[in-house]
């Protein structure tokens, strides 16, 4: 980038917008889940079309996080972060004004778009305002911001659910995001790519909704409307159609949203469905406990316990990332894959085999074993993602896996919410009391979780060799983000500046 860019923005203030306004979509995004209950209750909207309120986020967000970063590169980063921020503000308040589910639903619809739009516009504005090793501490700052944001999200939602019922959440968003607007103006100086085509790929970002959209309806309407019904065929009719028009598409466009070309890369296919697996499954995990763990058939808890309850997953997940890059140092990165897989399937496995009964500690080990899998497999998955192409696309492969987390977090959290609620009506039909059918619906969907998560380490063995990392504290923070955001490593190849 150029010059001007960077000396044109003060770096502290640039570091201060992006890494609050990265923590705080990262926070509201992970809480949903818990606030699902008590916004049902408050709207009269069933769970089963609240889970619009988390799939719709990552299906909006997988379309337009990698068009976000091109408008950003074209009509200026500044320009379409603050953009994204006002985005945010309004779908905070949309949300917590919300007097029906489909309210909730529109909001968070449109928080996918600004969510995105923070994401990657922050992370190219904090890369051009610095440079050298202030880069790389930035991006590392960056990196734990988001970490700790997705960490912290189910708790702090809990606690406010308590404290100022479950609107709170999105009105203290909506004030911080405004403070992130003043700052941005105030602090960061506007930068472009002049050497980017002015071109922008739009039709591929509606293509990518179009396929997503009917795949996840499908899905999600399967129970009601059955798996082989003229309705459910024709979704994913129209999702195999709008695939193949996206591939002819790009194809042809100047700039492609997604560099076909790229996956004929053994390694960054590999990474990047182990990428999409891990999102998948960690949120359709969080997603199910949340409901279950609030259950008065179950365990009851509030939101605030729920809360406190999913935390070994969360806070698990991002305390031994940073630890993960010198492992992977020593062992390689694709038989770290293998060995987070494979402890994320035992503890599918473990929590296969719940029951009514079971009191919270019985949970306790699954989740751990859980959490250590997915740290030990994101960190490497993400690196090798950026290490196995060549430094001019590094940002191509970076934008296939942050689109992959959106696409496994919204396909995968649509499946399990389906086949958790199908079970639980079919147990009920039948008889089951509340307590066995909601376990029945819980043990259904984590073992097609474990199913996934093996399919894991088989992506291991796809990936192959790649450059390694050195287990540094940027691949720390890297690792740490890697259930986020694509961050650079010491094993990507770079010309010379992080993009």
């Amino acid at each position: 980038m150029d010059d001007a860019a960077k000396t044109g923005s003060r770096a502290g203030g640039v570091l201060a917008a992006t890494c609050i306004s990265t923590l705080v979509v990262n926070a509201n995004t992970s809480a949903v889940s818990i606030l699902l209950p008590a916004i049902s209750a408050d709207t009269g909207t069933s769970v089963d079309i609240l889970q619009w309120a988390v799939t719709g986020y990552s299906l909006v967000g997988a379309a337009v996080i990698v068009t976000s970063g091109s408008l950003g590169d074209v009509f200026g980063r500044r320009r379409v972060f603050q953009m994204g921020l006002l985005l945010f503000v309004l779908s905070c308040v949309i949300i917590a004004l919300a007097g029906t589910g489909g309210m909730v639903i529109a909001g968070r619809l449109i928080q996918g778009a600004a969510g995105a739009t923070i994401l990657a516009c922050g992370m190219s504005l904090l890369s051009v305002a610095n440079s050298g090793d202030a880069q790389l501490k930035a991006v590392s700052l960056w990196g734990a911001a988001a970490a700790v944001g997705a960490a912290a999200g189910p708790l702090a939602g809990g606690l406010l659910v308590d404290a100022t019922g479950w609107q709170g959440l999105f009105w203290i968003d909506a004030g911080i995001a405004v403070v992130c607007i003043v700052l941005t103006a105030a602090t960061v100086g506007e930068s472009r790519d002049p050497n980017r085509a002015q071109t922008i790929d739009y039709a591929g970002t509606v293509l990518i909704a179009l396929t997503l959209t009917p795949l996840i309806l499908g899905v999600s309407m399967s129970g009601a409307w059955g798996w082989f019904s003229v309705a459910t065929l024709g979704c994913f009719a129209v999702t195999i159609v709008a695939g193949y028009a996206f591939i002819a598409v790009e194809r042809r466009v100047a700039v492609p949203l997604l560099d076909l070309s790229l996956l004929r890369n053994r390694v960054l296919v590999g990474s990047t469905v182990a990428i999409l697996i891990g999102a998948g499954t960690i949120n359709a995990l969080m997603y199910l406990l949340s409901l279950y763990f609030q259950d008065p058939a179950t365990l009851g808890f509030s939101p605030l316990q729920a809360g406190l309850a999913t935390l070994p997953a969360t806070a698990g997940l991002v305390i031994v990332a940073p630890l993960v890059p010198r492992l992977a140092a020593k062992v390689g990165g694709r038989q770290t894959v293998g060995i987070g897989f494979a402890l994320t399937t035992a503890g599918f496995v473990i929590v296969g085999f719940t029951e009514s009964t079971w009191a919270y500690p019985l949970f306790l080990l699954p989740l751990v074993a859980i959490a250590v899998g997915m740290g030990l497999s994101n960190g490497p998955a993400s690196s090798a993602a950026t290490a196995a192409v060549p430094g001019n696309q590094v940002g191509g492969a970076s934008g296939i896996s942050n689109m992959a987390r959106y696409v496994g977090a919204a396909v995968a959290t649509a499946l399990a919410a389906t086949i958790y609620g199908n079970v639980i009506s079919a147990q009920t039909a039948n008889g089951a009391s509340s307590g066995d059918a909601l376990a029945s619906g819980l043990t259904a969907a984590a073992w097609v979780m474990a199913v996934f998560s093996f399919l894991g380490v088989l992506m291991a063995f796809v990936m192959g060799r790649h450059r390694r990392v050195k287990g540094t504290l940027q691949d720390a923070a890297a690792s740490a983000a890697a259930t986020t955001f694509t961050l650079p490593t010491t094993a990507t190849a770079r010309p010379s500046s992080i993009t």
